[in-house]
């Protein structure tokens, strides 16, 4: 007889939006014009249960997907732990992970600008916010800013 494994788990979608706050970075996956996939790892906040930002330059390959096509892709893992199941004889992995589907655009507005970098400073650099007015004066000109709303709520999995 094969021995029982433990079976993943859904999570509601808070938990789901929880372990997109605690990912150390989030995938964006998005479409090429080509069509063919098109994928990359980013620092993105969340500012509310629909709402995302991450910041770039403004050219890239990302831009002239979003351009095309601004539907995107979000992919978090918070928490991945290979293990060995000894009573088990097993491999596996426990893991908490989410996906979500959204519309990207871009920030044209100054001072929701200036709120989604603030964001983003405060949730991965939050002991040199007291730097953050001087940069946001030498550089906002120069760095765009990019919305993602959610369209459809989260999805998260997790094994543990």
């Amino acid at each position: 007889m094969k021995p029982m494994r433990k079976a993943s788990r859904q999570l509601s979608a808070d938990e789901a939006l929880e372990i997109f706050d605690r990912a150390p970075y989030v995938t964006m996956s998005m479409c090429r014009p080509s069509g063919i996939p098109y994928g990359l790892p980013l620092s993105i906040v969340r500012k509310d249960s629909i709402t995302f930002y991450f910041h770039c330059a403004y050219e890239g390959e990302k831009l002239d997907c979003i351009r095309q096509n601004p539907v995107v892709s979000l992919s978090a893992v918070s928490k991945c732990t290979p293990a060995f199941e000894f009573d088990k004889m097993n491999y596996t992995e426990h893991y908490r992970s989410a996906v979500a589907l959204g519309r990207c655009e871009q920030v044209e507005n100054r001072e929701e600008k200036i709120d989604a970098l603030r964001l983003l400073c405060q949730r991965f650099l939050p002991k040199y916010m007291e730097f953050f007015d001087d940069a946001i004066s030498r550089s906002l000109d120069r760095t765009a800013v990019f919305r993602i709303t959610l369209t459809e709520p989260p999805v998260g999995k997790c094994k543990q």
